[in-house]
């Protein structure tokens, strides 16, 4: 089989750094938002409540640099987020815990292509990438206002990451 092509690296190197800090999504009942993200067991980092209704909330996943922002009064997107991917290093274990905190997690699927996971649920085949091959394989779950969020596996980087 052959192995995922990437390009080469850029060599052109940016002098300034950006690193992805925080996603915002949108949530029809913060209260309830946050007490999904904590019992899958997010660290809150902020709950700062303002005037005229402002609140912001900040949750982060376990091990990640980046956070997700939902409150009222913030800036957040019309409708749900869909497709943000974590990584992790072990998507049967990952989809297991998430599972056992309450959340709905699909069943773990690898692309049918053998690459990338694509938008089209019918090239979905069920169970891990056969070859476990690193960005194969996926499990997908929605917090309570549809937010979508892919885990991928991910256990050798690409070059350059």
């Amino acid at each position: 089989m052959t192995p995922l092509r990437c390009r080469q690296p850029d060599t052109r190197r940016s002098t300034v750094d950006m690193k992805l800090e925080v996603v915002s999504v949108h949530v029809a009942d913060v209260d309830r938002a946050k007490q999904f993200y904590k019992e899958l067991g997010w660290r809150e980092d902020a709950d700062f409540p303002g005037e005229g209704g402002y609140r912001v909330v900040q949750m982060t996943p376990p091990g990640s640099p980046t956070s997700v922002h939902f409150g009222t009064g913030t800036v957040q997107p019309d409708g749900p987020v869909q497709g943000v991917f974590l990584a992790v290093s072990d998507i049967e274990a990952a989809r297991a815990e998430l599972a056992a905190h309450g959340a709905q997690v699909s069943e773990v699927f690898h692309d049918a292509h053998k690459g990338p996971l694509r938008a089209d649920p019918a090239a979905r085949v069920s169970g891990p990438h056969p070859q476990r091959l690193s960005y194969a394989s996926y499990a997908t779950f929605s917090d309570p206002d549809g937010n979508t969020w892919v885990l991928q596996e991910i256990t050798t980087r690409l070059p350059g990451r």
